[in-house]
């Protein structure tokens, strides 16, 4: 009897070990599937295969697209081993967060990227953000044909939004006003990818100036008599004069000058913008074009034009409301960017032709 209990309990050792040998074998191909199914995607890719190992995906998450399509989606374009490690890990962070979910929108996602980072981006809703800017000086015709240049929505998309004043939003913007020209403030931005529309746009860049440009109008230092309307005008005049930020007050006081005296402003970017054309070096603006009859034209019509002609920067602003004190009513750009202040009309026809003469004495 003693020799039969010790065989049997021998042998129930025995199928012990096996079963702890079995569960441990078990355990351990388990683990080594799932560290592989889990793995970033780029470690099975030939090391020399570069384009495949830096390349970014675009994955657009519908609402409410359950996560067992997201994993097969995934799998699809390369960026999880495993869909069925994906649904596992899905139910592994729905218990462990019951109120939560994977998140619609666009996300950009890298192959490099082990299978849970991916995961808890979607789930924590990490979408695709697109950076766009604008700089100083840069006026809505501009932005639009950047913005389609972007692929955003077309250029026309754009101006069209653009005359639609929101006043209930921004009560600020003055009542008499085509278009928000001048009002979108130059910087830069970031957006969400999958909310790139031109209202989407426009609602940033407007509160941007209420936060940094309305408040330098609104101190109780800057007493001026401009108009928010007429302030922003002249300083866009100023910001596409002023190419030497040095110049940029004695220029806006050339400006506050001519105003006081009743005279024309005189200022080539406003005929530009009139007639939507770029002067060059090269191609400077004919005298048929200054005597061009337009509102903009400042050669012909007095005071300020109907709107702003480009976006002024915070600098320019300042420059409006702080313009130095100067007997200077003339000016004309060199080359460098720099200009030649002068007193009289007879000083600066004197400027004038010596720099015609400098580079070609034949366009006079």
């Amino acid at each position: 009897m003693k020799a039969a209990s010790q065989r049997k309990t021998n042998w129930l050792l025995y199928v012990a070990l096996i079963l702890c040998a079995a569960i441990g074998i078990s355990a351990w191909q388990g683990w080594r599937w799932w560290r592989s199914a889990s793995a970033p995607v780029s470690e099975s890719l030939p090391r020399d295969s570069v384009v495949q190992d830096n390349r970014l995906e675009v994955v657009q998450i519908d609402p409410g697209e359950p996560g067992q399509l997201i994993g097969l989606k995934l799998e699809e374009q390369g960026l999880i081993r495993s869909a069925n490690a994906w649904n596992m890990w899905t139910r592994w962070l729905t218990r462990q967060n019951p109120d939560g979910g994977y998140k619609a929108g666009t996300y950009q996602l890298s192959p490099d990227e082990p299978m849970q980072a991916i995961a808890q981006k979607i789930w924590d809703g990490e979408v695709m953000h697109l950076n766009f800017t604008v700089p100083e000086g840069w006026n809505l015709r501009q932005m639009a044909a950047y913005f389609e240049s972007q692929g955003f929505f077309t250029a026309e998309e754009f101006l069209s939004a653009t005359q639609e004043i929101p006043w209930a939003e921004y009560p600020w913007l003055p009542k008499d006003i085509p278009h928000l020209e001048g009002f979108l403030y130059p910087d830069t931005y970031k957006l969400r990818a999958d909310d790139i529309t031109p209202q989407a746009i426009i609602q940033p860049m407007l509160t941007r100036f209420e936060q940094l440009a309305l408040p330098v109008y609104q101190q109780p230092q800057n007493q001026t008599k401009l108009s928010l309307k007429e302030w922003v005008t002249l300083a866009s005049i100023v910001e596409k004069e002023s190419v030497v930020a040095s110049e940029r007050h004695r220029i806006a006081g050339v400006f506050t000058n001519r105003l006081k005296q009743g005279m024309t402003l005189g200022a080539d970017p406003t005929v530009e913008y009139g007639l939507n054309i770029r002067q060059t070096e090269d191609q400077p603006l004919t005298l048929a074009q200054v005597n061009t009859p337009n509102p903009y034209n400042t050669y012909l019509n007095p005071g300020l034009p109907p709107t702003p002609i480009a976006v002024p920067g915070v600098a320019s602003l300042e420059a409006t409301l702080a313009p130095e004190e100067t007997e200077y009513l003339y000016f004309v750009a060199l080359y460098d960017g720099t200009h030649i202040f002068s007193r009289t009309l007879a000083e600066h026809e004197a400027a004038q032709n010596a720099i015609w003469d400098e580079r070609d004495p034949t366009l006079r």
